[in-house]
């Protein structure tokens, strides 16, 4: 073969057969964390007495009174509880409005390493794995209101990626947590 033809069939081999390698994966995933984990505070919530919703309310409650930075109180209504929470004016800045209450940093979630990468049609899927780190002052908050989760845990996580114009893109993570702003 001659020398000429020889290099457009190489490069047509290549472009072909390029695979997603892990390297290339996490170097596209890695930019999209850290993440912050919050801990969500209503600004009011009803609950059954004995309930386990009661009991998560109860738990917040307790560890926002001794923070400082909320007005709190409870309303009966025969068994059902109404949990009334509102947010101090020299409460730190951290802690933002948001749907229906207020949105306040417990950790961060930051990327660990790909674990498993399959092709598929359109490009490739990559589960990978975050781990929960730098705890802030609020996290006492989230575990009393998510016992089962530690600083230090891992979760996977699955991105999509596509070839496109040559190269690979993320199109697509199921991370439900957002960079801090």
């Amino acid at each position: 073969m001659r020398p000429i033809l020889l290099i457009p069939a190489l490069l047509l081999t290549l472009a072909c057969n390029s695979k997603l390698d892990r390297s290339k994966a996490e170097d596209l995933i890695r930019p999209i964390y850290p993440v912050v984990v919050p801990v969500t505070v209503p600004e009011k919530a009803s609950a059954e007495k004995g309930s386990p919703a009661y009991l998560r309310l109860t738990t917040l409650k307790e560890n926002l009174d001794k923070s400082g930075w909320f007005e709190s109180s409870i309303k009966s209504e025969g068994s059902l509880d109404t949990f009334t929470f509102r947010l101090k004016p020299d409460a730190p800045k951290a802690i933002k409005a948001a749907p229906q209450g207020f949105s306040m940093p417990a950790a961060e979630a930051v990327f660990v390493r790909a674990v498993k990468m399959e092709p598929t049609r359109e490009g490739a899927r990559v589960i990978y794995e975050i781990r929960l780190e730098h705890p802030t002052a609020q996290f006492p908050l989230f575990a009393a209101l998510h016992q089962e989760v530690k600083v230090g845990q891992s979760k996977p996580r699955h991105a999509t990626f596509e070839r496109r114009k040559g190269a690979w893109e993320l199109t697509a993570t199921d991370e439900v947590f957002h960079k801090a702003e």
